[in-house]
């Protein structure tokens, strides 16, 4: 099935009656597309659905659909839709110059050599701290006892610490509900204002945990193309 901005803006619209089901505001949970694993058309049919704020978690994908997505709007005669492009993945110290120019929030720092290289191009940048509470051999975050030291630090860096991240443990979705009620105790003490976990099987239970941000890819575009990369799949993180 195609991926049009119809259909997606049609799911779209589903996320959005689950957040108010789960209890939710949806003009104060920001829905991020993650379009990992998807073709530009994703990008393309997203923000023209008024999905403006897009998740990746390869630099080289992100930077390929930012370049595609613009050239889309210059053929059909009009102005670059203005994405917000949150980068989910692993921040490498030399994949950041590429991506500091696009990137409008950094949601998985999870160590200060990642925030000094965010800090060196990228002055001020709005970032996230992402949080383990899965543990599995391919999962980033820093431990819970870390956070308050890792925010100082990125904050001394003069990084603008918006909030927390995590991603929720595999097998229920209720399963994820201690973690994520863990993670909006830790965001609250801190006095930070953002808090970005669910996906699409958790998202109800992270609305009613105080997400304010939810990683939404297969509920908007469907199941990820077969035949991806599955060395990369293997390690991927952020938004399903």
């Amino acid at each position: 099935m195609a991926l049009t901005h119809e259909l997606v803006g049609a799911r779209a619209a589903e996320v959005r009656a689950r957040i108010v089901e789960a209890g939710g505001d949806p003009s104060r949970v920001r829905v991020v597309a993650v379009t990992k694993g998807f073709e530009p058309g994703a990008v393309i049919a997203a923000a023209r659905a008024g999905l403006l704020d897009v998740g990746e978690n390869y630099a080289q994908e992100l930077v390929s659909k930012a370049a595609a997505s613009g050239r889309a709007a210059e053929e059909e005669g009009g102005e670059p839709v203005p994405l917000r492009w949150h980068f989910l993945g692993t921040v490498q110290r030399n994949k950041v110059r590429r991506l500091a120019p696009l990137v409008a929030v950094w949601q998985a720092v999870d160590r200060v050599d990642a925030g000094r290289a965010i800090a060196r191009h990228a002055p001020g940048a709005s970032v996230l701290v992402e949080v383990s509470q899965t543990g599995g051999p391919h999962r980033g975050g820093c431990e819970e006892d870390q956070v308050a030291g890792l925010v100082a630090a990125l904050g001394d860096l003069g990084l603008d610490v918006r909030g927390l991240m995590t991603i929720g443990p595999p097998g229920p979705p209720d399963a994820a509900r201690p973690g994520f009620r863990r993670l909006a105790g830790l965001g609250a003490g801190l006095g930070l204002p953002e808090l970005s976990m669910g996906m699409t099987d958790d998202l109800e239970i992270a609305v009613q945990e105080g997400a304010t941000m939810v990683r939404v890819g297969r509920a908007l575009f469907g199941p990820r193309p077969v035949g991806r990369d599955l060395r990369r799949l293997g390690s991927e993180r952020g938004g399903v």
